[in-house]
């Protein structure tokens, strides 16, 4: 037994010990470096993830090689008509009859528009982004391109989606069609998309509408009256199924495969990216839950 003022004086010194002791294990487990992140494999034969506030990438592979991007080129479609000097987001406009035969003549995805009903320009937005609708691409393509034809039109939009990818300097991308419906010649990589889709986030109703999971549009007939259309679901499925996604857009095709363009924000940190040319409509949502994972764990 210690007793006295050398015993107190012994407990002191022992205290110090541990305490040191303590100090030291602390600072030991504090150096040691942080177990690595093991990088995905993914099935998609492209994929780019990158921090959206920095532009720092987190993941590529295959990310500057360019391929089919089916309708994740609606992205820059929407992009472009938002970029328009005193866009009025409540314009009407009348859906020709030429944006159901091209449907019909492409089998395109429709958002199942009326011919001769009149529509805002910002539900067309909606009805080209939520379900896909290549007759939305058609119309806001007529709309907001320069001419006194379709053609004239759509050749002159055309031309303003590739300004915008040139202003982005983007050197693999180019476009020859306002849906992913391509003539031979429209093609981006998934660094390339990735930047589109990061650029097209900046503007607050693109941001509003790729986040929202269904719309309901009425619109206004032939006759006056009101119809109520069939709601448009979202056909980005990350959105039900992977907390904190706020975006963007799939897109699929014979050529493409299956495409997403894919963002989501936990923390207070956005990770955005691409994945093209995946086997099936679950494999591209698992090969971008991989990867906003591993863009997180970054």
């Amino acid at each position: 037994m210690i007793t006295g003022i050398k015993g107190s004086r012994l407990r002191k010194a022992a205290a110090v010990a541990v305490t040191s002791g303590a100090l030291l294990t602390t600072g030991a487990l504090t150096a040691a470096p942080a177990q690595a992140v093991t990088t995905p494999s993914i099935v998609a034969a492209g994929g780019y993830v990158m921090n959206n506030s920095t532009g720092a990438s987190l993941y590529t592979k295959a990310a500057d090689t360019r391929r089919s991007t089916g309708s994740t080129t609606k992205i820059m479609t929407a992009k472009v008509v938002l970029a328009q000097p005193n866009l009025n987001l409540d314009a009407k406009v009348v859906i020709p009859k030429g944006a159901s035969d091209y449907i019909v003549a492409n089998n395109g995805s429709s958002a199942g528009l009326i011919v001769g009903d009149k529509v805002t320009v910002r539900q067309l937005l909606y009805g080209l982004m939520l379900p896909s609708g290549c007759d939305a691409a058609y119309v806001l393509a007529d709309k907001f391109g320069a001419g006194t034809t379709h053609t004239a039109r759509v050749n002159s939009f055309l031309g303003k989606m590739n300004s915008a990818a040139k202003s982005l300097g983007l050197k693999n991308t180019h476009f020859d069609s306002f849906d992913g419906i391509g003539r031979g010649s429209n093609y981006s990589t998934p660094r390339d998309l990735t930047k589109i889709a990061s650029s097209a986030m900046k503007n607050a109703t693109f941001r509003t509408i790729v986040k929202t999971k269904s719309y309901t549009a009425k619109t206004v007939t032939k006759t006056g009256s009101t119809r109520t259309m069939k709601a448009w679901t979202n056909t980005n499925t990350l959105l039900n199924n992977y907390s904190g996604t706020i975006g963007v857009k799939t897109g699929s095709g014979p050529e493409a495969k299956y495409c997403l363009v894919f963002a989501a924000t936990r923390n207070g940190k956005t990770v955005i990216g691409t994945v093209l040319a995946s086997t099936s409509v679950s494999q591209r949502e698992t090969d971008a839950k991989k990867l906003l994972n591993y863009g997180f764990a970054k």
